[in-house]
């Protein structure tokens, strides 16, 4: 495999040094060892940190798909109401998602471009379809979109709605969620993105009213949230954790800790506006409608004309630089620059531009 210099996938992130040589350590078995415990204990109160909660949060072995399925099935039963909110690919999948569990899902959708800012339309879905669940993507990777939860929040709460379900994926870690403040019920969150650890643990917050909801649909399943309820106070988890993946959560947490969230924050912040501003200047075509959607943790611009991805992806790799290429609708016509996590520093941002 060809290690490129300069690397700015949107997840998988460039892992620290500090998280990669902890996979070389001997962890002993984390079923019979006190140590493990305390050690998932404080991740989770990192966790907690940076999602901005004091709810429950769980970390499962597995991609972060883990916890988007895991959340869904432990909440759900056929015929329960959901409201998708989607502005791009990961929104969108979200209605085949439910419909696989037999919900009656009713999808509001806007435009790939921009973000869900017409809350006029989302609350007259919410007063009409009375929904269990209100599902929405905080950070759409895909196309570099970031969506404000907060109004999502409020109508929760003003209409009832038992669940608020988001994917704060790419977005953990470098932008404030806010889980507590914006009354989301499950919050799932990734190890590869903005905390830069590798694709081996997902995570979700659970609020008291979502382990309600959870006991009464008693879901069984390897991606079973009830089986995790009671697995940080008891140590009994439902099958053997991997003591190397938490220990590379919590130093990657620690990393951005030790920083401070709020200079993490802005650093994510500055790094965007940078690279935002770059392609502008260098005549690349952005894919956000509008500079406000975009997120701070991943750039989108079009491909530029007279290549095709193959051919645009390649000029970059002969270059020494490596981006992302697109799914679905936005296949073959949109790159996306990951500046998050680790890659999220103006020297790597300067350096990157110096190479579009």
């Amino acid at each position: 495999m060809i290690i490129y210099p300069n690397s700015y996938f949107p997840g998988p992130t460039k892992v620290p040094e500090n998280v990669l040589g902890i996979a070389a350590a001997d962890f002993g078995s984390a079923d019979v060892e006190p140590e493990f415990l305390e050690l998932y204990n404080k991740s989770v109160s990192n966790l907690q940190t940076l999602y901005g909660t004091e709810n429950d949060v769980l970390i499962l072995t597995g991609e972060g798909m883990l916890a988007l399925w895991g959340g869904l099935k432990s909440c759900l039963k056929k015929n329960d109401r959901v409201l998708c909110i989607s502005t791009g690919l990961f929104g969108e999948g979200m209605k085949p998602m439910a419909e696989s569990i037999g919900c009656n899902v009713r999808i509001v959708e806007f435009p790939y471009d921009c973000s869900f800012d017409d809350y006029d339309v989302i609350e007259q879905n919410i007063k009409e379809f009375r929904p269990k669940m209100i599902t929405a993507v905080q950070c759409e990777t895909p196309s570099g979109i970031m969506n404000d939860i907060s109004i999502i929040g409020q109508l929760k709460k003003k209409y009832g709605v038992p669940l608020l379900y988001v994917d704060a994926v790419s977005a953990l870690g470098g932008a404030p969620v806010d889980v507590d403040k914006n009354n989301i019920d499950i919050c799932l969150g990734g190890a590869q993105k903005a905390i830069s650890a590798p694709p081996n643990s997902c995570f979700a917050s659970v609020s008291s009213a979502a382990w309600e909801i959870i006991e009464d649909v008693k879901y069984c399943g390897y991606d079973s949230f009830l089986d995790f309820k009671n697995s940080a106070k008891t140590g009994y988890f439902p099958y053997t954790p991997s003591w190397v993946n938490v220990a590379q959560i919590y130093q990657s947490t620690m990393n951005i800790l030790d920083e401070g969230l709020e200079n993490v924050f802005a650093r994510h912040a500055q790094c965007s506006r940078y690279v935002i501003e770059n392609l502008k200047n260098k005549g690349y075509r952005l894919f956000p409608k509008n500079d406000s959607y975009s997120a701070v943790t991943v750039t989108a611009a079009y491909i530029p004309e007279g290549y095709t991805w193959t051919e645009w992806d390649k000029h970059l790799r002969e270059r020494g630089l490596v981006v992302g290429g697109n799914y679905g609708k936005l296949a073959g016509k949109v790159f996306r620059i990951g500046h998050m996590g680790s890659q999220a520093t103006m020297q790597n941002v300067e350096r990157l531009c110096g190479l579009l």
